[in-house]
């Protein structure tokens, strides 16, 4: 009855509605009717989700199923740590794609922009929608590259847990520590896969030590290899003490069998396995004192006649009260274990309704989603990525932006499968939707039903604010944590190939920014020319290409400059008067202030009032102030570039009656700057963490240019074969290193880069850096 829908068109944008003949259920058919799918890219896609084979789900299990089934996950790693071929065979193995696709051959469902599959990395998170054994799965694919943490964080903050893939050979790496920071920061209960077993060089002992040693995480073993490297063929299931072996005739990993391990034939193996077995329980027991009770009761004697199911749950709560990470191991790109990790995700990491979400109280059921991610689609223009937390959404109903204070309708609702979408009637809380039709929303927005809803929320978190004092007030509370967006570290100039398509460009970047808030842009004051802000060197290479391909422009970039800082070295006074006639009317403003240098590293500046001063001003005054600072300590006197570190302090403010808040402002600024002038300056410059991992015959050439970088080694590392090099160096020393290192190591060397903090450059760079800005730099 179904063959026909695992046949789709592969390069039609649209397929015909579905139909679907001699069902009972007419709201069924009617329901699904409505259904289009779209399908961009030439993928063999086996059916529709939720209709695998013969296995017919009624409407309403595809689109909203229980919330106790339903499992909101990331993938994250270090850059080629196999995140993305791990998420291909997951679709595979769960009936959604018929095909296996590959990161070498550009053809993966989660990696669909051109640049991702010409580069073999991940760029955008993509979110796909999937059934396993029951369970819905919404799955995000994220990103390992540094220059894309933004893409990680933001998606980190809408999953209920995550799965951390590692190499095996490699243990934990450097942007590996970097995302598991993240995930602690938003309290993501996690699971490890050690993937690459195959690998030469791979090691279950070495990454589960690095685990625990670099992570300072609790490594719960639920699995042991069977070989190691080329040896590699299935592994052991410790809590069920069974063996799980691939069979190697079969292609694509689906054919395995699941063995008890027996004293005949696999003594060894099962000796093995039951200590580790004892070992688990021992550790889950010290853990969870539901388990420990259990265990000290019913089965001190024997731990053998401990039932699986009993340990499970207790390894459930253990992960969810982040007290450890149940660890599974497997090989994707060889199709094992693959599938007992998609069992161990729904039974280890949490539902939506297992994670405590404060602010759900106070909306008893209404709707409450974040906007977490917006793309752009040239036909259907914004599509914007939900997390439903409470209520339910439907197309064409208004929605109200609680951080825009506007009200939008959304125009269709869409379930997300990587680069295709299916459009649904409505969504429940737990799921992760994709809208169409919010022209003003952004990342980080708090979306609930009506304005209305929002001041009943804020009323019940009054009163409950009233039993429990706290220090941030009601909206603060009710706005959902945005995304905190780091600070861009290179930028450089862009110009459109003519004056004439300046708005075509303007446009191109407004659309970027609001997908990628990491990228900044700005004008220039003095040259009117626009200013591209990114991450790193590929961010920008990255955008510099969408621009070209996605809005047809060729646009030429300046060179990319480095984003310094300036601060002050020593206290200073000034005062300063401002005494403007307009009109008739007449704006008098005297400042005197005082700034200095602070220990504590601050971007902003630190704002303090002297006795007498702030009490008294009215609030649109002191506003005026602040803003005339902020303004002030944009621009440093050095370079231009931003000031920090540093204190002010008002001691005197003179205002003539009816002057101008604009003119308050504008005296501040100046006094300021005047006595930034003053001030003996310091040049503050990006420094990064830098990991190089390399053959050890290869030590020398590199540590010796690393030194005529400016940089400096912490420790050199033994990783099996291979020497890691963990150091820091300033980011103007390490443009272009990755052709640099190439040579240097005839190709086999990997780094990882990371922004630590801004340090003082020594005078004799200063002076350079300074020469050289003001084209002094005289060629010898």
């Amino acid at each position: 009855m179904f063959s026909h829908l695992g046949k789709f068109g592969v390069n039609h944008k649209k397929t015909p509605i579905l139909h679907i003949n001699n069902m009972c259920c007419s709201k069924i058919k009617a329901s699904l009717k409505r259904l289009k799918l779209y399908v961009p890219l030439g993928r063999n896609y086996s059916s529709l989700p939720g209709l695998v084979g013969n296995d017919i789900k009624s409407l309403h299990s595809i689109i909203s199923p229980p919330i106790a089934k339903i499992r909101n996950i990331g993938i994250m790693a270090h850059i080629d740590a196999g995140k993305t071929t791990t998420t291909e065979r997951i679709l595979y193995y769960s009936g959604y794609t018929r095909s296996l696709g590959d990161v070498d051959d550009g053809d993966t469902v989660t990696d669909f922009m051109a640049q991702e599959r010409e580069r073999g990395i991940t760029i955008q998170s993509a979110a796909v929608t999937f059934d396993w054994k029951g369970y819905r799965v919404n799955l995000i694919d994220t990103p390992g590259h540094v220059d894309f943490t933004l893409e990680v964080e933001r998606c980190l903050r809408v999953l209920d847990g995550a799965v951390a893939v590692f190499d095996a050979s490699a243990g934990v790496e450097a942007q590996t520590l970097t995302v598991w920071r993240q995930a602690d920061k938003h309290k993501i209960p996690r699971i490890c896969f050690l993937n690459k077993m195959d690998k030469t060089g791979a090691s279950f002992k070495y990454a589960v030590e690095s685990i625990r040693e670099k992570l300072k995480a609790k490594p719960l073993l639920l699995q042991l290899p069977l070989g190691e490297g080329k040896a590699f063929k299935g592994v052991v299931d410790v809590v069920s003490k069974e063996k799980l072996v691939w069979n190697r005739k079969s292609e694509d990993g689906k054919d395995f069998e699941r063995k008890p391990l027996l004293e005949m034939s696999d003594a060894e193996l099962l000796k093995e396995t039951t200590e580790a077995r004892n070992a688990l329980i021992e550790q889950v027991a010290d853990l969870d004192d539901e388990f420990a009770d259990l265990v000290l009761g019913e089965f001190s004697e024997n731990f053998d006649l401990l039932p699986a199911e009993k340990l499970q749950t207790a390894i459930h709560r253990v992960t969810l009260a982040q007290t450890a990470v149940p660890v599974l191991c497997g090989s994707a790109l060889k199709n094992k274990g693959v599938q007992p990790l998609l069992d161990a995700i729904t039974m280890y990491l949490p539902s939506p309704e297992e994670r405590n979400y404060e602010f759900l109280q106070w909306y008893k059921g209404d709707l409450c989603a974040l906007a977490f991610k917006v793309l752009h689609d040239k036909q259907r223009g914004p599509l914007v990525f939900m997390r439903i937390y409470s209520g339910m959404i439907k197309p064409q109903s208004a929605i109200y932006n609680f951080n825009g204070n506007c009200t939008e309708r959304i125009s269709r609702l869409l379930l997300p499968f990587a680069d295709q979408h299916i459009e649904i009637p409505s969504l429940t809380a737990g799921n992760i939707a994709l809208t169409v039709g919010l022209k003003h929303t952004a990342t980080g927005d708090t979306i609930v039903s009506s304005k209305s809803s929002a001041l009943a929320a804020a009323r019940r978190a009054e009163r409950e604010g009233e039993k429990k004092p706290r220090q941030n007030n009601e909206a603060e509370r009710l706005l959902l944590a945005g995304v905190e967006i780091p600070e861009p570290v290179f930028f450089c100039t862009i110009e459109p190939p003519s004056v004439a398509r300046q708005p075509d460009l303007d446009y191109a970047l407004k659309c970027l920014q609001r997908e990628d808030p990491s990228l900044k842009v700005k004008l220039d004051p003095d040259s009117g020319q626009t200013v591209l802000c990114g991450m790193g060197e590929l961010h920008i290479e990255i955008i510099h290409d969408r621009i070209k391909r996605e809005y047809g422009l060729e646009t030429y970039l300046g060179p990319l400059q480095v984003a310094y800082r300036e601060t002050i070295l020593n206290a200073v006074h000034a005062t300063d008067t401002l005494d403007r006639t307009l009109g008739d009317k007449r704006h008098l403003v005297t400042v005197e202030l005082e700034v200095k240098p602070i220990e504590a590293s601050s971007v902003t500046p630190v704002i303090k009032y002297a006795a007498g001063v702030g009490e008294d001003l009215p609030k649109v005054s002191q506003e005026a102030i602040e803003n005339g600072i902020h303004s002030a300590c944009l621009q440093g006197p050095l370079l231009g570039s931003p000031v920090q570190d540093v204190a002010i302090t008002l001691h005197s403010l003179i205002i003539h009656p009816g002057t101008s808040t604009t003119m308050i402002s504008a005296c501040v600024s100046r006094c300021v700057q005047k006595a930034l002038k003053k001030a003996d300056k310091q040049v503050l410059e990006p420094l990064m963490n830098l990991e190089v991992t390399m053959m050890r015959d290869y030590l020398s050439p590199v540590l010796a240019d690393l030194a005529q970088r400016r940089g400096t080694i912490q420790e050199i590392q033994t990783r099996q074969e291979n020497k890691i090099v963990i150091g820091f160096v300033p980011l103007a020393e390490i443009m272009g290193y990755s052709t640099v290192l190439r040579t240097l190591t005839s190709g086999s060397a990997t780094f990882a880069l990371e922004l630590s903090n801004y340090q003082a450059m020594n005078p004799q760079d200063q002076t350079t850096l300074l020469s050289r800005r003001s084209g002094l730099t005289q060629v010898l």
